[in-house]
């Protein structure tokens, strides 16, 4: 999981979802996989 001060979708199936005040970007390709905050 990469951490970064701006996250943005890398392909079609991510999403950006917000959890517990982190802004995270989940895909089923694993080095999709971004964290911010």
């Amino acid at each position: 999981m990469k951490v970064k001060s701006s996250i943005r979708r890398r392909c079609k199936k991510c999403l950006i979802v917000t959890r517990r005040g982190l802004r995270r970007v989940i895909c089923s390709t694993r080095r999709h996989n971004q964290k911010q905050g």
